[in-house]
């Protein structure tokens, strides 16, 4: 095993040469295990507690990449507890005599790599697994870690409330941005995504809904288990599992999609019709978008306060309550906008959302309402609903990680969609948005990737004052 005699000097000299504050103590956490990784050969590192990201610089960690997760998992409402066994499968990508799995909460019994015991130490969100022997760059191996507790509910950095939810009859998992790590370890950024087999036994009369496809359900000794295959691959905090008693209806989209949607029983009339409009809406998706990029759709409809907002979750978008069509054009159109072509950092925010903003704008230009143009016009004039946030930040850059969900990054986001369909015309407009969610499906993408995409797609265009202006600017841009 790897021996590090000077790591304890090294910290020790760092934290007497300064004190970090807490905005700048996850980046030096980083740079303090970089400085100390060591081996008996020089060689194999501990990874990074984190990524690096601008604005959670804890999430992920550095040193290996996920292809599956396997989650084994037992949940018991009446108790809030939780059982589970995780197999988390990665490749080295440098040697590693140690390395972090985010997990918040929950008590670890053990964990092996490659089927040998491994040492394990906890650290705030860390669990950083220390294997009998150093794995080996470009190796794959198999992490097991068996846990069990009440999960916890997370506040992030805007008050909003994300990872174990508990409800009436259940409880709903939700990952954005890291609420993930309240139910299994991993690695939790946006920018490793894996494949995902998951598993669960409720008691009796409940359902257990997740991502991907249901692959079977058996009820025996009172007990029900549900297992669900994510084939493609899944950023974490796309990751959900909703526990209750659901209304659950089957059908296709018209290109054959299979669609599974869950209500619970108290929102099932108010859900029932715009529901039935989603494999419309699929189809105009696919129309504009390019090809559904996954092999289910569908939708979990909870009670209002189960959350406090939808989000994207992959294949099947979660609601607190029943949606009203814009909410629904605006979660799917994530399916391709966050879902499939993922952000790289947080940073990169305005790429969901600026488009999912934009789709509902084209919907109601579509099916009889205003114009894009003229959603534009009264943002620009007035503001949404007289509001006055519109202005605050340029949608590329929010302040810090309180803001990666405000009014610019979803508003402004879509202006600047608006201004690129503008200046290219619609023809031009739609094969680049077919041309980005093609090339990037199933992958990561950062801002300077998307506006270098587009300077290629359109070479003869100057960009310069649309970047300069409506993505960075901060104050508002003159009229166009």
């Amino acid at each position: 095993m790897v021996s590090c005699p000077h790591r304890i000097a090294v910290v020790s000299f760092l934290t007497r040469l300064v004190r970090p504050g807490p905005a700048v103590a996850g980046a030096l956490a980083v740079c303090l295990l970089a400085l100390t990784g060591c081996d008996d050969d020089g060689r194999a590192d501990a990874g990074a507690p984190g990524v690096g990201d601008p604005y959670f610089p804890l999430a992920g960690n550095g040193g290996y990449d996920v292809s599956h997760y396997g989650l084994t998992l037992s949940y018991d409402p009446g108790t809030g507890r939780l059982t589970g066994r995780a197999v988390v499968t990665a490749r080295a990508t440098r040697d590693l005599a140690a390395f972090d799995l985010d997990l918040a909460g929950l008590d670890v019994r053990d964990v092996t790599v490659g089927g040998r015991r491994a040492g394990i130490r906890r650290s705030g969100q860390e669990l950083t697994v220390r294997p009998a022997g150093a794995v080996g760059a470009g190796e794959t191996f198999e992490t097991v870690v068996r846990y069990s507790g009440r999960p916890r509910t997370l506040t992030d950095p805007d008050g909003s409330q994300e990872g174990w939810l508990p409800t009436a009859d259940g409880a709903l998992a939700l990952g954005e941005p890291v609420g993930g790590m309240a139910w299994f370890p991993g690695d939790h950024h946006p920018s490793d995504k894996a494949a995902y087999d998951l598993t669960v036994t409720v008691p009796e009369g409940l359902t257990a809904v997740s991502n991907g496809q249901l692959t079977r359900a058996t009820t025996s000794g009172g007990r029900t288990t549900f297992t669900w295959h994510t084939a493609e691959p899944m950023a974490s905090y796309l990751a959900t599992l909703a526990i209750g008693r659901y209304e659950v209806r089957r059908s296709t989209t018209g290109g054959g999609v299979p669609v599974y949607t869950a209500v619970d029983p108290e929102q099932a009339d108010d859900s029932r019709a715009v529901l039935a409009r989603l494999p419309e809406i699929m189809d105009w998706a696919t129309y504009n978008f390019g090809p559904y990029p996954f092999s289910s759709t569908g939708a979990v409809v909870e009670r209002p306060g189960d959350a406090e907002y939808a989000l994207e979750t992959q294949n099947r978008p979660v609601f607190p309550g029943a949606p009203d069509t814009g909410t629904l054009v605006h979660e799917l159109a994530h399916q391709w906008f966050g879902d499939s072509v993922t952000p790289r950092t947080w940073r990169d925010m305005w790429l969901n959302e600026g488009f999912a903003t934009y789709a509902e704008w084209l919907w109601d230009e579509d099916h009889g309402g205003d114009s894009a143009q003229e959603t534009f016009d009264t943002l620009y004039d007035e503001g949404e609903d007289g509001d006055e946030h519109l202005w605050d930040f340029p949608p590329a850059k929010p302040p810090g990680a309180a803001h990666v969900s405000g009014r610019p990054v979803y508003a402004r986001g879509a202006m600047v969609v608006h201004m690129i369909r503008r200046t290219v015309g619609d023809d031009a407009f739609y094969d680049l948005v077919q041309g980005w969610t093609a090339a990037h499906r199933h992958g990561t993408a950062s801002t300077a990737d998307f506006t270098a995409y587009v300077e290629r797609h359109a070479p003869d265009e100057d960009w310069a004052p649309i970047w300069k202006t409506w993505l960075y600017g901060k104050a508002k841009p003159p009229r166009p």
